[in-house]
């Protein structure tokens, strides 16, 4: 049987030509990028270059980008700076986060800081006038990220960084879900801090970036031998960090392409989708991510859907990859009002490059069939 992957948020495998640019750092080139000899000039030549391609994709300099052990990480130290630089106050972060930047914001609150969750509407989007009434004096930081990893979601990150910028607060924007598949422009949306993850777009596991404004002065992250510009301390990741970089080289030659597939694919499920009954798109009419779908079938929770197509072939999840072993409604469908019954039961299809129409046919037809053989039970 063929197995058919669609959970492309969760982790896009390799992009072409990245898994042939790490080899040579994985087999032969040892050397330290901090070391002085040429083994160590050539690994600091190579991060060198990786990090250009990594501040390419987001339109920032590659004196801004500091590599991290990936997204989890990057908002983390980004985070960690609220309390290294004040005594107190509140941090401001959208009820729609992932857990990597809610848990550690909401960890601030043992060091005598507030946590305030920044509301959505029902169609997923922060207001510009929600955002700018909760800021005031003590407002040390506001975090919303420019795609949802469930719903696909997109912000408007220039409007809403703009409010901070005139309020004179920091403005941190997870783009993990965003990178490679959005045309990003650090440096225009007005952004002070900006988290990035490579597996998410077709690079290797375990490397992300914290993108810092170079009118913000951050504190260091993890101390020690001085790398990544005294901010995060480490022997860096040398082979990771070059597979990183060529993945944002790759998607950012290739963007166009993957939007208008990606877009193509997202269509032809949602149209096979509205002909099952009781299925709910989840902010359908809001502007999305070309790659993803999130929906839910009445009747159905989503362990035992998931289960289901995946004995038939198709990979695909209920959400957050992050936040596995817990069967609770979805936190960002609650934010977005949606009910518990409904929300247990959320699907999440995410489309690549390498994903076909047929594939999508496929998948349909199988939930589909699932439906038909769930109220055919319900009706005996």
């Amino acid at each position: 049987m063929a197995f058919t992957y669609l959970d492309n948020n969760a982790g896009a495998g390799l992009a072409e030509g990245v898994l042939d640019a790490m080899l040579p750092y994985l087999q032969q080139q040892q050397g330290n990028p901090s070391s002085s000899h040429r083994f160590g000039r050539f690994a600091h030549s190579a991060l060198d270059k990786a990090r250009q391609q990594v501040a390419n994709l987001v339109n920032a300099d590659p004196s801004q980008v500091i590599f991290t052990s990936g997204g989890t990480e990057a908002n983390n130290q980004a985070i960690a700076g609220v309390a290294e630089l004040f005594h107190d106050g509140k941090v401001l972060v959208s009820a729609i986060e992932h857990p990597a930047m809610l848990e550690p914001a909401q960890r601030l609150t043992r060091h005598g800081f507030e946590f305030e969750l920044i509301p959505v509407n029902p169609a997923g989007i922060v207001e510009a006038d929600t955002l700018t009434d909760m800021i005031d004096d003590t407002t040390r930081l506001v975090s919303v990220m420019w795609a949802n990893n469930e719903t696909g979601v997109i912000q408007d990150i220039p409007t809403l960084a703009s409010i901070c910028k005139q309020k004179g607060v920091p403005f941190l924007c997870d783009a993990v879900q965003a990178a490679g598949k959005l045309e990003l422009d650090f440096n225009a949306s007005g952004v002070d801090m900006m988290t990035l993850s490579a597996h998410k777009f077709g690079g290797p596991k375990g490397i992300g970036a914290l993108i810092v404004s170079p009118d913000l002065e951050w504190p260091s992250y993890i101390l020690g031998g001085g790398q990544e510009d005294d901010k995060r301390s480490g022997t860096e990741n040398v082979a990771a960090i070059v597979g990183f970089g060529a993945a944002a080289e790759y998607v950012t030659s290739h963007l166009a392409e993957y939007q208008q597939h990606c877009q193509q694919l997202r269509e032809a499920l949602e149209k096979r989708l509205h002909d099952i009954p009781g299925v709910t798109i989840f902010a359908e009419q809001s502007q999305r991510l070309p790659n993803t779908v999130f929906f839910a079938l009445q009747g159905f929770d989503s362990d035992t859907m998931l289960m289901a197509l995946d004995k038939q072939g198709f990979a695909v999840s209920s959400g957050s990859a992050c936040g596995t072993g817990r069967q609770t409604p979805s936190h960002v469908l609650k934010a977005m009002e949606i009910d518990d019954l409904t929300a247990l039961g959320a699907v999440r299809v995410s489309f690549s490059l390498q994903n076909t129409v047929e594939q999508v046919e496929q998948l349909a037809t199988a939930l589909a069939k699932e439906a038909e053989r769930f109220n055919h039970l319900m009706n005996r």
